[in-house]
């Protein structure tokens, strides 16, 4: 039976130590992502259609009640929306607010017409 040290056994301490000491690598506990993560979101608004389903957008927030989103900054980006084919004509007007994902190396959202 292996020895416990603080309820955890020599053999995994010595793992640890040995992984934690390999390329300069953080404490395990700092390398863990929390289960439940959602991947970052914006608040965007549609610019124009580029072609197919890829539109340019900018970031907007929102103010209060009552009043229209304000744009954050003077940059915009490029965003799929995966309500509309990959192969057909966008259908979104300009002006139409959406909530943006990044995924994997994608900007996506989600608007049907």
């Amino acid at each position: 039976m292996a020895e416990k040290v603080n309820g955890i056994g020599v053999q995994e301490r010595l793992s640890r130590l040995a992984r934690a000491q390999q390329q300069g690598r953080q404490e395990e506990s700092a390398l863990v992502a929390a289960s439940g993560a959602a991947p970052p979101a914006w608040l965007i608004e549609v610019i124009d259609n580029v072609e197919y389903n890829l539109y340019e957008v900018r970031q907007v927030r929102i103010i209060t009640t009552g009043l229209e989103p304000l744009a954050v900054g003077g940059s915009t980006t490029q965003a799929f929306n995966v309500a509309e084919s990959f192969t057909s004509a966008g259908t979104i007007s300009a002006g139409t607010y959406a909530v943006m994902w990044r995924v994997g190396e994608r900007n996506v959202f989600y608007v049907r017409t």
